[in-house]
């Protein structure tokens, strides 16, 4: 018998009065001028010097981005099609305020920008190797590629999920004792019998939706100039691009978008969350994520017309990439000095070149092996069960703001502050982060204080 989730709030623990309160003085120091300088500023306004008709595109994206979708049929046709299967009937479900997901919602019940990603291990078969070859994966049979947690009337949803969290102490030289948290899932009230008995179950949370039309620009070269596959340099950085299919080119791209950069394009990604987390179609997707021990879905799912239509699709990804980016603050800062020193620019590269000029996401787009503590087992096209996509870094001292007392970071949530995030890292950024934990108490408050205000 499982016992009861605990869902309370874990906390740092030390055992240096001292050190606890030169790091807590830093940080609110840090973040009260952060809340100060940006409360105002948000990621859903538009960028400046659109013209009126792009202003209308703009506002076109954004109703189908934030107004609900319903159930096909309905009066409201620009919006019908949502499910049979779904997790959410609107975007901002997932991303509030155009920021980042959480696990669990004010109520403490699993929030819908946490979900469930399913595959298995390939079998080997040409049938397995076309399904990686197009889809980087291997969807587990019953259930597809996502659990749906909800279902329109008279389709059964998939599963209900929980997090169970195990905990464990990360001791620093200079004696502060941090409390990581693990994260265990569960799948309840299975809706389609039981799952493969070698089912990979990986947790995601909804990325903040920061600077994507700059991201966009970044060539394909700029993100392969940083690619060093054999370590050629003998820096211990690895890193690799994604070679991922593009259902939108119909040929290999390199993949910049999701924890595993496992796609290439913002309008590829919108037209994955629309069938993954709503349930329409779209010229990406033509056919609902329906298995075939699913005949109430099949049933329902009869109606050959795209829901998302590409008017609608390029009006969703004409708001997502002329969203404005908002301003930083930062100047010089001892963080910004110490970041680099220790090894974190290696991977979590400043900034790139674009026409217009320079931006500064702080990642290279490629993937790492960040040890076995971050490891899900679950391989994307190129990227392994222990590698991950470089996160860009920028606003997120903006996108903490957002979430007020649900922070939460990683890939699934299990870091509520940039600390624990940090003290998480293995693999390649083993070293960093011992660095970090060497540092004297002030220079990792410095360098916590840099992210918050990058």
């Amino acid at each position: 018998m499982h016992r009861k989730p605990n869902y309370k709030r874990l906390v740092v623990l030390s055992i240096s009065t001292l050190a606890i309160s030169l790091m807590a003085k830093v940080f609110a120091d840090g973040l009260e001028g952060l809340s100060t300088r940006i409360l105002n500023q948000s990621f859903t306004q538009a960028q400046p010097g659109l013209s009126n008709e792009e202003v209308d595109e703009f506002i076109l994206g954004k109703s189908f981005f934030r107004i609900p979708w319903v159930e096909a049929p309905s009066a409201t046709t620009a919006r019908d099609g949502l499910g049979p299967l779904f997790s959410a009937n609107t975007c901002v479900n997932c991303h509030a305020k155009n920021g980042r997901g959480k696990v669990f919602d004010a109520n403490n019940i699993i929030d819908r920008s946490h979900v469930i990603r399913l595959s298995i291990p390939s079998n080997g078969t040409d049938e397995h190797r076309r399904m990686i070859a197009k889809t980087g994966f291997i969807p587990e049979p019953n259930y597809g590629a996502q659990i749906s947690i909800n279902g329109v009337p008279g389709v059964p949803f998939e599963a209900k999920p929980l997090v169970y969290y195990s905990t464990k102490n990360i001791h620093y030289p200079d004696g502060v004792v941090v409390t990581l948290q693990q994260p265990t899932i569960e799948l309840k009230n299975l809706g389609y019998g039981d799952l493969h008995p070698n089912t990979i179950v990986s947790a995601r949370i909804a990325p903040a939706l920061v600077g994507l039309g700059l991201l966009e620009q970044i060539t394909d070269a700029q993100i392969l100039a940083n690619e060093d596959i054999n370590d050629v340099n003998h820096d211990g950085i690895s890193g690799k691009a994604n070679r991922v299919w593009s259902n939108q080119t119909k040929r290999m791209e390199i993949g910049r978008y999701t924890w595993k950069a496992s796609v290439p394009t913002l309008k590829h990604q919108s037209a994955n969350a629309a069938i993954n987390d709503m349930g329409l179609t779209s010229s990406m997707h033509e056919k609902q994520t329906c298995t075939p021990i699913q005949t109430q879905c099949i049933d329902t799912s009869q109606n050959d017309e795209q829901e998302l239509t590409m008017q609608r699709l390029d009006a969703i990804s004409y708001y997502l990439t002329h969203l404005k980016l908002p301003k930083s603050n930062l100047i010089q800062h001892e963080g910004k000095r110490l970041f680099s020193e220790i090894g974190c620019a290696k991977c979590h590269v400043p900034s790139y070149v674009l026409p217009n000029g320079r931006i500064h996401p702080y990642s290279d787009f490629l993937l790492h092996d960040m040890g076995s503590g971050l490891a899900d087992s679950r391989s994307e096209f190129d990227a392994l069960g222990n590698e991950w996509r470089t996160p860009p870094l920028w606003k997120l001292g903006r996108v903490a703001l957002i979430l007020k007392d649900n922070k939460n970071f990683l890939h699934d949530g299990r870091a509520h502050n940039l600390e624990q995030a940090i003290l998480w890292h293995g693999g390649e950024a083993e070293k960093s982060k011992t660095l970090f934990m060497n540092l004297p108490v002030s220079g990792r408050g410095k360098i916590l204080q840099f992210l918050n205000e990058i």
